[in-house]
Protein backbone atom coordinates (compact mmCIF):
# COMPACT_ATOMS: atom_id res chain seq x y z
CA UNK A 1 0.00 0.00 0.00
CA UNK A 2 1.21 3.85 -0.83
CA UNK A 3 1.47 6.08 1.74
CA UNK A 4 -0.91 9.05 1.28
CA UNK A 5 1.30 11.74 3.02
CA UNK A 6 4.72 11.79 3.90
CA UNK A 7 6.78 12.76 6.97
CA UNK A 8 7.83 16.24 5.12
CA UNK A 9 4.53 17.05 4.09
CA UNK A 10 3.29 16.87 7.43
CA UNK A 11 6.14 18.86 8.95
CA UNK A 12 4.83 21.44 6.03
CA UNK A 13 1.55 21.29 7.15
CA UNK A 14 2.59 21.92 11.12
CA UNK A 15 4.19 24.95 9.31
CA UNK A 16 1.25 26.86 7.86
CA UNK A 17 -1.13 25.83 10.98
CA UNK A 18 -0.38 29.49 12.85
CA UNK A 19 -0.96 31.36 10.07
CA UNK A 20 -4.14 29.59 8.93
CA UNK A 21 -5.32 29.99 12.62
CA UNK A 22 -4.18 33.99 12.90
CA UNK A 23 -6.45 34.11 9.13
CA UNK A 24 -9.47 32.73 10.58
CA UNK A 25 -9.40 34.26 14.56
CA UNK A 26 -11.58 37.18 13.57
CA UNK A 27 -14.46 35.30 11.94
CA UNK A 28 -14.96 32.98 14.98
CA UNK A 29 -13.15 33.74 18.50
CA UNK A 30 -13.97 33.01 21.94
CA UNK A 31 -13.72 37.09 22.92
CA UNK A 32 -15.40 38.60 19.74
CA UNK A 33 -17.70 36.03 18.85
CA UNK A 34 -18.69 35.53 15.32
CA UNK A 35 -17.99 38.48 12.63
CA UNK A 36 -20.80 37.73 10.29
CA UNK A 37 -21.26 40.56 7.83
CA UNK A 38 -18.07 42.05 5.64
CA UNK A 39 -19.01 45.71 6.19
CA UNK A 40 -16.56 44.60 9.58
CA UNK A 41 -13.78 43.20 7.63
CA UNK A 42 -13.98 45.46 4.52
CA UNK A 43 -10.07 45.65 4.18
CA UNK A 44 -10.15 41.69 4.17
CA UNK A 45 -9.56 39.43 1.63
CA UNK A 46 -12.33 37.34 2.60
CA UNK A 47 -14.84 34.86 0.52
CA UNK A 48 -18.51 35.35 0.43
CA UNK A 49 -22.13 34.41 0.21
CA UNK A 50 -23.84 35.01 -2.76
CA UNK A 51 -25.36 37.99 -1.09
CA UNK A 52 -22.13 39.76 -1.28
CA UNK A 53 -21.59 40.89 2.42
CA UNK A 54 -22.06 37.26 4.59
CA UNK A 55 -18.72 36.43 5.59
CA UNK A 56 -18.38 32.57 4.97
CA UNK A 57 -17.58 31.01 8.44
CA UNK A 58 -15.39 28.73 8.07
CA UNK A 59 -13.54 30.39 4.98
CA UNK A 60 -13.43 27.12 1.94
CA UNK A 61 -10.31 26.43 0.39
CA UNK A 62 -9.81 26.15 -3.17
CA UNK A 63 -9.59 22.47 -3.25
CA UNK A 64 -12.99 21.17 -5.15
CA UNK A 65 -12.63 18.03 -1.98
CA UNK A 66 -13.16 20.25 0.44
CA UNK A 67 -17.10 19.51 1.16
CA UNK A 68 -17.48 23.40 1.79
CA UNK A 69 -17.04 23.74 -1.85
CA UNK A 70 -19.39 20.96 -2.90
CA UNK A 71 -22.98 21.51 -5.18
CA UNK A 72 -25.69 22.10 -2.88
CA UNK A 73 -27.54 19.33 -4.35
CA UNK A 74 -24.53 17.13 -2.99
CA UNK A 75 -24.48 18.19 0.16
CA UNK A 76 -28.21 18.24 0.75
CA UNK A 77 -28.59 14.55 -0.21
CA UNK A 78 -26.05 14.33 2.26
CA UNK A 79 -27.90 16.32 5.17
CA UNK A 80 -30.95 13.89 4.51
CA UNK A 81 -29.21 10.35 4.40
CA UNK A 82 -28.08 11.56 7.84
CA UNK A 83 -31.31 12.79 8.90
CA UNK A 84 -33.01 9.60 7.61
CA UNK A 85 -30.50 7.55 9.74
CA UNK A 86 -30.66 9.86 12.63
CA UNK A 87 -34.55 8.87 12.31
CA UNK A 88 -34.23 5.05 13.18
CA UNK A 89 -32.87 5.19 16.68
CA UNK A 90 -35.81 6.78 18.10
CA UNK A 91 -37.84 5.23 15.59
CA UNK A 92 -36.74 2.24 16.56
CA UNK A 93 -37.39 2.61 20.48
CA UNK A 94 -40.50 3.90 20.34
CA UNK A 95 -42.35 0.51 18.51
CA UNK A 96 -42.12 -0.68 21.75
CA UNK A 97 -44.29 1.83 23.14
CA UNK A 98 -47.40 -0.22 21.30
CA UNK A 99 -46.13 -4.00 20.89
CA UNK A 100 -45.21 -3.97 24.61
CA UNK A 101 -49.42 -4.48 25.18
CA UNK A 102 -49.57 -7.94 22.73
CA UNK A 103 -45.85 -9.08 24.22
CA UNK A 104 -47.04 -8.86 27.35
CA UNK A 105 -49.96 -10.98 26.79
CA UNK A 106 -47.77 -13.60 24.87
CA UNK A 107 -45.23 -14.00 27.35
CA UNK A 108 -47.45 -13.31 30.18
CA UNK A 109 -45.51 -9.84 31.94
CA UNK A 110 -47.21 -7.40 32.89
CA UNK A 111 -46.69 -4.20 29.87
CA UNK A 112 -44.17 -2.63 33.06
CA UNK A 113 -42.12 -5.05 32.75
CA UNK A 114 -41.55 -5.68 28.92
CA UNK A 115 -41.33 -1.66 29.14
CA UNK A 116 -37.66 -2.55 30.44
CA UNK A 117 -36.30 -3.74 26.99
CA UNK A 118 -36.92 -0.15 26.03
CA UNK A 119 -35.61 1.56 28.77
CA UNK A 120 -32.10 -0.28 27.98
CA UNK A 121 -32.71 0.61 24.30
CA UNK A 122 -32.86 4.13 25.46
CA UNK A 123 -29.89 4.34 27.49
CA UNK A 124 -27.72 2.83 25.01
CA UNK A 125 -28.86 5.60 22.15
CA UNK A 126 -26.93 7.89 24.44
CA UNK A 127 -24.09 5.32 24.97
CA UNK A 128 -23.75 4.63 21.63
CA UNK A 129 -23.31 8.02 20.86
CA UNK A 130 -20.38 9.25 22.70
CA UNK A 131 -18.60 5.84 21.20
CA UNK A 132 -19.06 6.49 17.76
CA UNK A 133 -17.99 10.35 17.85
CA UNK A 134 -14.02 9.11 19.43
CA UNK A 135 -14.15 6.33 16.41
CA UNK A 136 -14.61 8.96 13.65
CA UNK A 137 -12.23 10.98 15.22
CA UNK A 138 -9.92 8.35 14.41
CA UNK A 139 -11.35 6.39 11.59
CA UNK A 140 -13.30 9.28 10.32
CA UNK A 141 -17.24 9.62 9.53
CA UNK A 142 -17.98 7.51 6.64
CA UNK A 143 -16.71 3.88 7.42
CA UNK A 144 -18.23 4.37 11.29
CA UNK A 145 -21.62 5.08 9.93
CA UNK A 146 -21.21 2.23 7.57
CA UNK A 147 -19.89 -0.34 10.03
CA UNK A 148 -22.34 0.68 12.29
CA UNK A 149 -25.62 1.12 9.95
CA UNK A 150 -24.54 -2.51 9.03
CA UNK A 151 -24.68 -3.56 12.86
CA UNK A 152 -28.05 -1.85 13.68
CA UNK A 153 -29.43 -4.06 10.48
CA UNK A 154 -28.48 -7.27 11.95
CA UNK A 155 -29.68 -6.35 15.36
CA UNK A 156 -32.67 -4.92 14.03
CA UNK A 157 -33.61 -8.88 12.10
CA UNK A 158 -32.53 -10.44 15.33
CA UNK A 159 -35.06 -8.06 17.18
CA UNK A 160 -37.63 -9.06 14.58
CA UNK A 161 -37.08 -12.70 15.02
CA UNK A 162 -36.45 -13.06 18.46
CA UNK A 163 -38.80 -15.77 20.31
CA UNK A 164 -38.25 -15.18 24.07
CA UNK A 165 -38.35 -12.02 25.75
CA UNK A 166 -34.86 -12.20 27.01
CA UNK A 167 -33.68 -12.26 23.54
CA UNK A 168 -35.71 -9.64 22.66
CA UNK A 169 -34.55 -7.85 25.47
CA UNK A 170 -31.12 -8.30 24.39
CA UNK A 171 -31.60 -7.33 21.08
CA UNK A 172 -33.40 -3.98 21.96
CA UNK A 173 -30.47 -3.07 24.10
CA UNK A 174 -27.69 -3.96 21.07
CA UNK A 175 -29.79 -2.11 18.60
CA UNK A 176 -30.10 1.04 20.47
CA UNK A 177 -26.49 1.14 20.95
CA UNK A 178 -25.53 0.67 17.12
CA UNK A 179 -28.73 2.79 15.41
CA UNK A 180 -27.54 6.20 17.51
CA UNK A 181 -24.96 6.84 14.70
CA UNK A 182 -25.80 9.46 12.69
CA UNK A 183 -28.27 10.64 15.73
CA UNK A 184 -25.10 10.80 18.25
CA UNK A 185 -22.84 12.45 15.62
CA UNK A 186 -25.38 14.17 13.55
CA UNK A 187 -23.59 17.60 14.20
CA UNK A 188 -20.28 16.23 12.68
CA UNK A 189 -21.66 16.08 9.17
CA UNK A 190 -23.77 19.58 9.39
CA UNK A 191 -20.63 21.11 10.53
CA UNK A 192 -18.41 19.52 7.73
CA UNK A 193 -20.73 20.15 5.27
CA UNK A 194 -22.65 23.53 5.96
CA UNK A 195 -21.01 27.20 6.75
CA UNK A 196 -21.97 29.22 9.94
CA UNK A 197 -24.87 31.11 8.34
CA UNK A 198 -26.60 27.75 7.30
CA UNK A 199 -25.77 25.63 9.84
CA UNK A 200 -29.00 26.46 12.54
CA UNK A 201 -31.55 25.56 9.33
CA UNK A 202 -30.01 22.15 8.70
CA UNK A 203 -30.14 21.58 12.75
CA UNK A 204 -33.50 22.44 12.64
CA UNK A 205 -33.98 19.67 9.65
CA UNK A 206 -31.96 17.12 11.19
CA UNK A 207 -33.44 17.75 14.60
CA UNK A 208 -37.43 17.12 13.65
CA UNK A 209 -36.19 13.84 12.14
CA UNK A 210 -34.85 13.20 15.60
CA UNK A 211 -37.91 14.69 16.98
CA UNK A 212 -40.84 13.64 15.56
CA UNK A 213 -39.45 9.53 15.27
CA UNK A 214 -40.64 8.34 18.40
CA UNK A 215 -44.63 9.56 17.44
CA UNK A 216 -44.22 8.31 13.75
CA UNK A 217 -42.88 4.91 15.44
CA UNK A 218 -45.91 4.31 18.01
CA UNK A 219 -48.53 5.15 14.88
CA UNK A 220 -47.84 3.42 12.42
CA UNK A 221 -47.21 0.41 14.47
CA UNK A 222 -50.94 0.88 16.37
CA UNK A 223 -52.24 0.57 13.25
CA UNK A 224 -50.39 -2.32 11.65
CA UNK A 225 -51.14 -4.27 15.21
CA UNK A 226 -54.74 -4.37 14.28
CA UNK A 227 -54.13 -6.94 11.43
CA UNK A 228 -50.47 -8.22 12.02
CA UNK A 229 -48.43 -9.57 15.03
CA UNK A 230 -46.36 -7.38 16.72
CA UNK A 231 -43.00 -8.77 14.61
CA UNK A 232 -44.35 -7.11 11.75
CA UNK A 233 -43.89 -3.48 12.58
CA UNK A 234 -39.80 -4.79 13.61
CA UNK A 235 -39.39 -6.48 10.01
CA UNK A 236 -40.86 -2.86 8.56
CA UNK A 237 -38.07 -1.21 10.85
CA UNK A 238 -35.63 -3.85 9.57
CA UNK A 239 -36.53 -2.55 6.16
CA UNK A 240 -36.18 1.32 6.84
CA UNK A 241 -32.57 0.52 8.42
CA UNK A 242 -31.37 -1.55 5.11
CA UNK A 243 -33.07 1.42 2.99
CA UNK A 244 -30.60 3.94 4.96
CA UNK A 245 -27.81 1.24 4.59
CA UNK A 246 -28.48 1.24 0.58
CA UNK A 247 -28.10 5.09 0.25
CA UNK A 248 -25.47 5.39 2.65
CA UNK A 249 -23.44 3.29 0.15
CA UNK A 250 -24.83 4.21 -3.15
CA UNK A 251 -24.09 8.08 -2.20
CA UNK A 252 -22.52 9.63 0.85
CA UNK A 253 -18.58 9.96 0.86
CA UNK A 254 -16.15 10.86 3.68
CA UNK A 255 -16.89 14.64 4.77
CA UNK A 256 -14.37 14.97 7.11
CA UNK A 257 -11.82 17.24 5.84
CA UNK A 258 -8.86 19.29 7.68
CA UNK A 259 -8.30 23.07 6.24
CA UNK A 260 -5.20 23.29 8.25
CA UNK A 261 -3.58 21.15 5.71
CA UNK A 262 -2.35 22.63 2.38
CA UNK A 263 -3.80 21.18 -0.86
CA UNK A 264 -1.16 19.33 -1.66
CA UNK A 265 -0.84 17.60 1.80
CA UNK A 266 -4.02 16.15 2.04
CA UNK A 267 -4.43 12.48 1.59
CA UNK A 268 -5.52 11.63 -2.32
CA UNK A 269 -9.03 10.49 -3.16
CA UNK A 270 -8.59 6.96 -4.39
CA UNK A 271 -11.36 5.02 -4.25
CA UNK A 272 -14.97 5.82 -2.42
CA UNK A 273 -15.47 2.00 -1.74
CA UNK A 274 -12.21 2.24 -0.09
CA UNK A 275 -13.38 5.28 1.71
CA UNK A 276 -16.08 3.47 2.67
CA UNK A 277 -15.00 0.33 4.20
CA UNK A 278 -12.59 2.72 5.99
CA UNK A 279 -9.09 1.62 4.41
CA UNK A 280 -8.22 5.02 3.13
CA UNK A 281 -8.76 6.48 6.16
CA UNK A 282 -7.16 3.93 8.28
CA UNK A 283 -3.77 5.05 5.80
CA UNK A 284 -3.61 8.74 6.86
CA UNK A 285 -5.32 8.17 10.49
CA UNK A 286 -1.63 9.73 11.29
CA UNK A 287 -3.35 13.30 10.20
CA UNK A 288 -6.14 12.51 12.81
CA UNK A 289 -6.25 11.80 16.03
CA UNK A 290 -4.52 9.39 17.97
CA UNK A 291 -6.81 7.30 19.70
CA UNK A 292 -6.02 8.54 23.21
CA UNK A 293 -6.87 12.17 21.38
CA UNK A 294 -10.48 10.87 20.35
CA UNK A 295 -10.98 9.61 23.76
CA UNK A 296 -9.88 12.70 25.36
CA UNK A 297 -12.03 14.97 23.23
CA UNK A 298 -15.32 14.17 24.14
CA UNK A 299 -13.93 14.39 27.83
CA UNK A 300 -12.58 17.66 27.25
CA UNK A 301 -15.82 18.63 25.75
CA UNK A 302 -17.96 17.76 28.25
CA UNK A 303 -15.89 19.73 30.87
CA UNK A 304 -16.50 23.18 29.78
CA UNK A 305 -19.00 24.58 31.82
CA UNK A 306 -21.21 26.12 28.96
CA UNK A 307 -21.61 22.68 27.06
CA UNK A 308 -21.54 21.28 31.10
CA UNK A 309 -24.64 23.64 31.60
CA UNK A 310 -26.51 23.17 28.68
CA UNK A 311 -26.46 18.94 28.92
CA UNK A 312 -27.56 19.21 32.03
CA UNK A 313 -30.71 21.76 31.39
CA UNK A 314 -31.41 19.22 28.28
CA UNK A 315 -31.68 16.45 30.20
CA UNK A 316 -34.24 18.20 32.82
CA UNK A 317 -36.38 19.12 30.08
CA UNK A 318 -36.30 16.21 27.48
CA UNK A 319 -36.48 13.20 29.93
CA UNK A 320 -40.16 13.87 30.27
CA UNK A 321 -40.71 13.35 26.64
CA UNK A 322 -39.04 10.19 26.99
CA UNK A 323 -41.09 9.00 29.35
CA UNK A 324 -44.24 9.98 28.12
CA UNK A 325 -43.53 8.20 24.70
CA UNK A 326 -42.86 5.09 26.60
CA UNK A 327 -45.92 4.83 29.22
CA UNK A 328 -48.56 6.97 27.22
CA UNK A 329 -50.17 4.22 26.22
CA UNK A 330 -50.40 2.13 29.56
CA UNK A 331 -52.61 5.18 30.54
CA UNK A 332 -54.95 5.58 27.74
CA UNK A 333 -56.14 2.31 27.39
CA UNK A 334 -57.66 2.03 30.76
CA UNK A 335 -58.92 5.57 30.78
CA UNK A 336 -60.38 6.17 26.99
CA UNK A 337 -60.85 2.34 26.54
CA UNK A 338 -58.53 3.07 23.28
CA UNK A 339 -57.49 0.27 21.23
CA UNK A 340 -54.22 -0.04 18.57
CA UNK A 341 -55.94 1.90 15.77
CA UNK A 342 -56.89 4.95 18.64
CA UNK A 343 -53.83 4.89 19.76
CA UNK A 344 -52.16 5.25 16.73
CA UNK A 345 -54.39 7.94 15.93
CA UNK A 346 -53.81 9.91 19.41
CA UNK A 347 -50.28 10.20 17.81
CA UNK A 348 -50.74 12.44 15.20
CA UNK A 349 -50.81 15.54 17.87
CA UNK A 350 -47.16 15.01 18.54
CA UNK A 351 -46.44 14.45 14.94
CA UNK A 352 -48.48 18.06 13.74
CA UNK A 353 -46.83 19.54 16.82
CA UNK A 354 -43.41 18.33 15.76
CA UNK A 355 -44.02 19.99 12.28
CA UNK A 356 -45.11 23.10 13.54
CA UNK A 357 -41.88 23.36 15.59
CA UNK A 358 -39.77 22.63 12.60
CA UNK A 359 -41.40 24.92 10.45
CA UNK A 360 -41.66 27.80 13.29
CA UNK A 361 -37.86 27.11 14.10
CA UNK A 362 -37.04 27.45 10.43
CA UNK A 363 -37.40 31.18 10.36
CA UNK A 364 -37.39 31.94 14.38
CA UNK A 365 -33.59 31.27 15.08
CA UNK A 366 -32.74 32.89 11.68
CA UNK A 367 -34.79 35.95 12.77
CA UNK A 368 -32.98 35.98 16.14
CA UNK A 369 -29.67 35.92 14.71
CA UNK A 370 -30.24 38.16 12.10
CA UNK A 371 -31.50 40.70 14.19
CA UNK A 372 -29.26 40.58 16.52
CA UNK A 373 -26.61 40.72 14.31
CA UNK A 374 -27.87 44.00 12.15
CA UNK A 375 -27.91 45.44 15.57
CA UNK A 376 -24.46 44.82 16.86
CA UNK A 377 -22.46 45.89 13.87
CA UNK A 378 -21.44 42.24 12.11
CA UNK A 379 -21.17 40.61 15.29
CA UNK A 380 -22.92 37.64 16.64
CA UNK A 381 -22.17 35.65 19.97
CA UNK A 382 -23.25 31.88 20.44
CA UNK A 383 -25.56 33.05 23.25
CA UNK A 384 -27.85 34.77 21.01
CA UNK A 385 -29.29 31.09 20.24
CA UNK A 386 -30.75 30.60 23.25
CA UNK A 387 -33.46 33.31 23.30
CA UNK A 388 -35.68 30.53 21.61
CA UNK A 389 -35.79 29.25 24.66
CA UNK A 390 -38.31 31.93 26.50
CA UNK A 391 -40.94 31.14 23.58
CA UNK A 392 -40.34 27.78 24.07
CA UNK A 393 -40.71 27.31 27.64
CA UNK A 394 -44.00 28.43 28.61
CA UNK A 395 -45.37 25.69 26.03
CA UNK A 396 -42.74 23.07 27.54
CA UNK A 397 -44.62 23.90 31.57
CA UNK A 398 -48.15 24.55 30.32
CA UNK A 399 -48.42 20.95 28.14
CA UNK A 400 -47.09 18.85 31.42
CA UNK A 401 -49.61 20.85 33.60
CA UNK A 402 -52.84 19.79 31.14
CA UNK A 403 -51.49 16.47 30.83
CA UNK A 404 -51.27 15.43 34.20
CA UNK A 405 -55.11 16.90 34.53
CA UNK A 406 -56.55 15.38 31.87
CA UNK A 407 -55.27 12.01 32.90
CA UNK A 408 -56.29 12.37 36.34
CA UNK A 409 -59.43 14.05 36.17
CA UNK A 410 -60.23 12.09 33.22
CA UNK A 411 -61.07 14.98 30.73
CA UNK A 412 -61.82 14.79 27.14
CA UNK A 413 -58.94 13.00 25.11
CA UNK A 414 -58.78 16.25 22.88
CA UNK A 415 -57.44 18.04 26.18
CA UNK A 416 -54.84 15.49 27.02
CA UNK A 417 -53.75 15.09 23.23
CA UNK A 418 -53.44 19.28 23.17
CA UNK A 419 -51.21 18.97 26.42
CA UNK A 420 -49.04 16.70 24.70
CA UNK A 421 -48.85 18.55 21.22
CA UNK A 422 -47.84 22.09 23.93
CA UNK A 423 -44.79 19.98 25.44
CA UNK A 424 -43.31 18.33 22.54
CA UNK A 425 -43.59 21.87 20.44
CA UNK A 426 -41.24 23.66 23.16
CA UNK A 427 -38.80 20.30 22.77
CA UNK A 428 -38.65 21.00 18.60
CA UNK A 429 -38.01 24.67 19.50
CA UNK A 430 -35.38 24.06 22.51
CA UNK A 431 -33.83 21.04 21.05
CA UNK A 432 -32.71 23.53 18.01
CA UNK A 433 -31.47 26.21 20.38
CA UNK A 434 -29.26 24.26 22.54
CA UNK A 435 -27.73 22.34 19.46
CA UNK A 436 -26.99 25.66 17.78
CA UNK A 437 -25.63 27.15 20.99
CA UNK A 438 -23.18 24.56 21.35
CA UNK A 439 -21.92 24.21 17.85
CA UNK A 440 -22.00 27.98 17.65
CA UNK A 441 -19.40 27.61 21.08
CA UNK A 442 -17.31 24.90 20.28
CA UNK A 443 -18.03 24.55 15.99
CA UNK A 444 -14.20 22.25 16.36
CA UNK A 445 -16.30 19.81 18.67
CA UNK A 446 -19.31 19.22 17.19
CA UNK A 447 -19.77 15.28 16.92
CA UNK A 448 -18.78 15.85 21.16
CA UNK A 449 -21.16 18.44 21.75
CA UNK A 450 -24.01 15.99 19.87
CA UNK A 451 -23.30 13.15 21.50
CA UNK A 452 -23.43 14.84 25.06
CA UNK A 453 -26.93 16.18 24.69
CA UNK A 454 -27.98 13.39 23.17
CA UNK A 455 -26.56 11.15 25.71
CA UNK A 456 -28.25 13.95 28.63
CA UNK A 457 -31.62 13.27 27.16
CA UNK A 458 -31.42 9.39 26.57
CA UNK A 459 -30.61 9.36 29.89
CA UNK A 460 -33.05 11.42 31.07
CA UNK A 461 -35.56 9.34 29.77
CA UNK A 462 -33.71 6.09 31.02
CA UNK A 463 -34.01 6.85 34.22
CA UNK A 464 -37.76 8.33 34.09
CA UNK A 465 -38.85 5.20 32.02
CA UNK A 466 -37.95 2.94 35.00
CA UNK A 467 -40.81 5.08 37.45
CA UNK A 468 -43.25 7.20 35.20
CA UNK A 469 -46.18 4.64 35.45
CA UNK A 470 -45.14 3.93 39.17
CA UNK A 471 -44.56 7.71 40.12
CA UNK A 472 -48.03 8.63 38.48
CA UNK A 473 -49.61 5.67 40.33
CA UNK A 474 -48.54 6.43 43.54
CA UNK A 475 -49.26 9.96 43.47
CA UNK A 476 -51.78 10.75 41.17
CA UNK A 477 -51.03 12.24 37.27
CA UNK A 478 -51.30 16.04 39.01
CA UNK A 479 -48.79 15.69 41.07
CA UNK A 480 -45.95 13.57 39.27
CA UNK A 481 -46.77 15.75 35.42
CA UNK A 482 -46.79 18.99 37.68
CA UNK A 483 -43.53 18.12 39.22
CA UNK A 484 -42.11 17.75 35.56
CA UNK A 485 -43.76 21.54 34.56
CA UNK A 486 -42.30 22.49 37.64
CA UNK A 487 -38.91 21.06 37.22
CA UNK A 488 -38.66 22.10 33.19
CA UNK A 489 -39.67 26.02 34.95
CA UNK A 490 -36.80 25.62 37.50
CA UNK A 491 -34.25 25.09 34.63
CA UNK A 492 -34.65 27.89 32.64
CA UNK A 493 -32.60 29.72 35.28
CA UNK A 494 -29.77 27.75 33.66
CA UNK A 495 -30.83 29.25 30.50
CA UNK A 496 -30.83 32.69 31.90
CA UNK A 497 -27.18 32.22 33.51
CA UNK A 498 -25.76 30.75 30.76
CA UNK A 499 -26.93 34.06 28.86
CA UNK A 500 -25.65 36.52 31.64
CA UNK A 501 -22.15 34.47 32.13
CA UNK A 502 -21.92 32.28 29.12
CA UNK A 503 -19.29 34.35 27.83
CA UNK A 504 -17.04 35.07 30.61
CA UNK A 505 -17.08 30.83 30.98
CA UNK A 506 -16.09 30.11 27.82
CA UNK A 507 -13.09 32.98 27.69
CA UNK A 508 -12.18 31.98 31.11
CA UNK A 509 -11.86 27.76 29.84
CA UNK A 510 -10.59 28.90 26.85
CA UNK A 511 -11.21 26.73 23.69
CA UNK A 512 -10.30 23.37 23.13
CA UNK A 513 -7.36 23.16 21.20
CA UNK A 514 -8.21 19.68 19.49
CA UNK A 515 -5.51 18.04 17.28
CA UNK A 516 -7.46 18.46 14.82
CA UNK A 517 -10.75 19.78 13.87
Amino acid sequence: MATFTSKPDVEKAEMVENAVEDEVKPLGDLAEGYVVDNTELADRQLKLAADGHTVLIPQPSDDPDDPLNWTKVKKHLFLYIIACAAFLPDYGSSIGAVTLLPQAQIWGLSPDTVNHSAVGNVFMLGAGGVLVVMLASYFGRLPVLFWFLILALATAIWCAAAQSFESFMAARILSGFFSTVAQGGGLMFISDLFFFHERVRKINIWSAFIILAPFLGPLITAFMLTTQPWQAPFWFYVAITGLCLVMTIIFMDETYYDRRLPKDCQPPKRSRLLRLVGVEQFHSRHLRNTWKQAIMRSIRVVLKPTVMISVVYYLLIFSWSVGINTTLSIFLQPLYGFGYKEIGLFYFTPIVAGLLGEISGHWLHDILAKRYIRTHHGHFEPEVRLRAIYMSTPFLVTGLVVLGFSLERGWHYMCTSIGWGFYVFGIMVTTVAINAYNLDSYPEGSGEVAAWVNFARTTGGFIISYFQVKWANASGTIVSFGVQGAVCFAAFALVVFLQIYGKKLRMSSGPLHFHTT
